[in-house]
């Protein structure tokens, strides 16, 4: 079992020389922590999912430092995308495009698609990394398959120790979710998001016009064209259930003889004092951003907490609220506190 080293910003260009001898380096980005590898070596990129335990169909995102670093991988950037790159990145938007038949990057990038994702991070470190690599990684999130994403270097030693080369610590994720995915590999077709994120619909829709959510359901035999989209994420061991705004007190009082875990803003927490056995806190006072921030960094730490469930406030189906509950409802098994017998 190799040591996995905690790197600091004066250690990039160690990061990078570890990259391109194939060895894999998680990096931090404003979503969640990636975990690094050079997409032109099969390899390298084989043990990326090997380090996971992820599905070899489920496609990885490619990650650049610049615009110019997506064009020696597509026969062209489409327009709207090129807008949406001008107006969105570096930032938490990764783009899905056809790329060059017989290209650099590693078959096992594409799942066997002809499409890959793309994103430009704001994390001025793993963009200092990217460079001095001198090639794109790829970047799934840096943890265990299917276990909540990590958004501290803390997270990926937990999960990954013994797995990886290193982890660059650059601080806690400022987005705390995973990007927005949007679907521009079809220049005719109307823009699909596949995956919801930070940059909402109305956002993107500001920039490039129609824009509308896929609603195609993932085959069990099928590859998915993005992260996220076929198999279960974001869940830790405990069991998670999502309570609405008037649910609490009754969700409190059934299962009061249970050890409860409490993942809620700080008014719920003061309000139910001493009726659970542990708390994170989301937010203040249920500010969605502040909310989505600490949601995986909740659930790591009440899994940690030896709590019998974990219940966890649910915010409304819309605009920015869409990417909290996306992931959210992923780790109850979008089970509701009314919808379990008790």
């Amino acid at each position: 079992m190799m040591k996995t080293k905690i790197l600091t910003e004066n250690e990039i260009a160690f990061a990078a020389e570890q990259l391109k001898r194939g060895q894999l380096i998680a990096f931090p980005t404003e979503t969640v922590y990636g975990l690094g590898a050079d997409a032109t070596n099969e390899e390298a990129v084989k043990q990326v999912y090997l380090a996971k335990g992820r599905p070899s169909d489920n496609p990885l995102i490619v990650h650049v430092a610049s615009v110019e670093g997506v064009r020696p991988f597509v026969d062209e950037i489409p327009e709207k995308a090129l807008k949406l790159m001008t107006y969105f990145w570096p930032g938490p938007l990764t783009i899905i495009l056809k790329i060059k038949v017989n290209g650099q990057l590693s078959k096992s990038v594409t799942g066997g698609l002809d499409t890959v994702a793309f994103r430009m991070p704001n994390h001025p470190l793993t963009l200092e990394l990217i460079e001095k690599s001198g090639t794109v990684l790829v970047g799934p999130s840096a943890n265990s398959s299917g276990k909540p994403s990590p958004t501290m270097a803390e997270h990926v030693h937990h999960d990954l120790a013994g797995k990886i080369c290193g982890i660059l610590d650059g601080g806690m994720s400022q987005v705390g979710i995973e990007s927005t995915v949007i679907d521009l590999s079809e220049p005719d077709g109307i823009p699909l998001i596949l995956r919801p994120g930070a940059v909402t619909k109305n956002q993107l829709e500001a920039v490039i016009g129609t824009v509308a959510f896929d609603q195609h359901l993932v085959g069990e035999n099928e590859t998915p064209k993005a992260p996220g989209m076929k198999y279960k994420h974001y869940s830790p061991d405990t069991p998670v259930l999502m309570v609405r705004d008037g649910d609490w007190a009754e969700a409190i009082k059934a299962y009061q003889n249970k050890k409860i875990g409490l993942l809620a803003n700080k008014i719920r927490i003061n309000q139910f004092k001493n009726q659970f056995s542990a708390s994170f806190m989301l937010s203040e006072t249920g500010e969605i951003d502040e909310a989505m921030r600490q949601l995986f960094a909740g659930l790591r730490a009440l899994d940690e907490a030896d709590v019998d469930l974990i219940l966890v406030e649910a915010y409304d189906n819309q605009d920015v609220e869409l990417a909290y509950m996306n992931r959210l409802e992923k780790a109850a098994g979008k089970q509701y506190f009314e919808t379990i017998p008790h």
